[in-house]
């Protein structure tokens, strides 16, 4: 008998979470997104349109394209001297934005 109890009161503890019901409306399994209420249909000129700036949007692929030019320098630095230096202020001829010589 004690078998038997304890085997139901297992069976329920497994079969407990696949009852629950969290109230949403799948589309597809594991699809189960859901606007809150209130929420448009269209975000964009809404109250939760983010109105990114341009410029902050920007900002990481500047910082891309001047990391990109900084190794080009050290590249350009390494094949001239054949030591690498990490820090380009210590590379002759080195200004910030600018190209570094073409290869001989």
């Amino acid at each position: 008998m004690k078998l038997f109890a304890y085997s139901l009161v297992a069976a329920m503890a497994v079969a407990a979470p696949a009852l629950a019901y969290d109230g949403t409306n799948c589309r597809a399994p594991g699809n189960c997104w859901e606007p809150k209420p209130d929420y448009p249909e269209q975000v964009e000129g809404s109250q939760y349109d983010p109105q990114h700036d341009p410029a902050e949007l920007n900002k990481q692929g500047e910082s891309l394209t001047a990391m990109d030019n900084r190794n080009a320098w050290r590249i350009w630095n390494m094949s001239q001297t054949g030591e690498f230096q990490y820090d380009v202020s210590r590379i002759e001829g080195y200004e910030e934005g600018a190209e570094p010589p073409a290869a001989e």
